[in-house]
């Protein structure tokens, strides 16, 4: 259950008893508007995160540190643990800039929220001293603010703004970027449950990395290939036997490759298409775990999602066709699940939830 906006500020409290009006505001702001007026480029932000990281004094604060929103601050500790790239981070960051962040109108109701909490005494300080703070932050436009001096004295702030759906996936990009410093090409597995944003998150990689997708979609059978023994069998309703041939035997080999689509209005296939092999390389779908596709993984990641949002995300992703979903795939899938176990054998399962 996501926590209010009271809730928030009190969790503030608890972790900085030293909170200044003036981090309060901070808090405020960046819960309201992210990170995007602390972006220049992606370049810029990489050099300055590398001197940070280099000079930032030790900080008890929390790793994933939950805003008021849909962003989180993360601690450049995290960073250094994971051991991910800078520019790896760097771009995300930029990234995370562009989601759609907040206007002045939600800015207000959180600063009433917390003028409330001051008057109950539940804040560090007086609600006179955060009214002035809030008269001249109001008053000059709501700017970015600086941390005060007295919580960097306290606590060594050093920690940067992401947006929450980014942050999730900050181990992920670790071992990517870890496996991509050892080998070339790396090939990545995205498997789970529908609704799990596979195709989302292999989207953000692209961004990040320049690398292809491929899709298992791509892989449906064909008519000829649709007869009920097949279906009997689970993780058979694709075409892994074309897909291993035609793209990821290749890829293996760092060699390019030529594969046809499958054409879901003639269930058919396309004309080939081409695809360079690159230093990294997605597979996306439900069955991308097939025993006879994994051995030529370097690395799987398994999405899961609960009933009751996998419902919710497929009637609104589906519309009219939510009801096949639920009656025909989502049963095959689950054979696919039970029977040979995805899950238990990727590299790492991550549990996906809506914000």
């Amino acid at each position: 259950m996501r926590c209010t906006t009271q809730q928030r500020i009190l969790q503030q409290v608890q972790l900085y008893p030293a909170l200044q009006p003036r981090d309060l505001l901070k808090f405020l702001h960046q819960s309201t508007f992210g990170c995007e007026h602390l972006i220049d480029s992606p370049e810029a932000a990489e050099a300055y995160l590398v001197r940070e990281m280099a000079t930032c004094r030790p900080s008890d604060s929390p790793m994933l540190e939950p805003l008021d929103g849909n962003f989180c601050r993360v601690n450049l500790r995290y960073l250094s643990e994971l051991r991910i790239s800078p520019k790896t981070f760097s771009t995300l960051f930029a990234l995370s800039a562009t989601k759609s962040s907040g206007t002045v109108i939600d800015l207000e109701p959180r600063l009433h929220i917390a003028m409330q909490l001051a008057q109950e005494g539940l804040l560090p300080f007086s609600p006179a001293a955060l009214s002035a703070e809030i008269e001249l932050w109001r008053a000059q436009g709501y700017p970015a603010v600086h941390h005060s001096d007295v919580f960097r004295e306290h606590y060594a702030p050093a920690y940067r703004v992401l947006a929450q759906q980014h942050a999730t996936w900050l181990p992920l990009l670790a071992a990517i970027d870890h496996l991509m410093a050892e080998k070339a090409p790396v090939i990545l597995a995205v498997d789970g449950n529908s609704a799990t944003g596979k195709t989302t998150l292999s989207a953000l990689l692209a961004q990040i990395y320049d690398c292809n997708v491929f899709h298992m979609d791509d892989f449906f059978l064909r008519g000829e290939q649709r007869t009920p023994e097949r279906y009997a069998q689970p993780g058979e309703n694709i075409d892994h036997e074309r897909f291993y041939e035609q793209v990821l035997l290749p890829l293996s080999r760092g060699e390019d490759v030529r594969y046809e689509r499958f054409d879901c209005s003639s269930f058919s296939l396309t004309e080939p298409v081409a695809a360079s092999c690159k230093p990294l390389n997605i597979v996306e779908g439900c069955y991308c775990m097939h025993p006879q596709l994994s051995p030529l993984y370097d690395y799987s990641v398994f999405l899961q999602v609960d009933a009751d949002t996998q419902r919710r995300r497929i009637i609104q992703r589906n519309g009219d066709y939510a009801q096949q979903f639920f009656d025909k795939w989502i049963p095959l899938e689950e054979s696919y699940f039970t029977a040979l176990d995805p899950a238990g054998r990727a590299d790492m399962v991550v549990a996906v939830r809506d914000l």
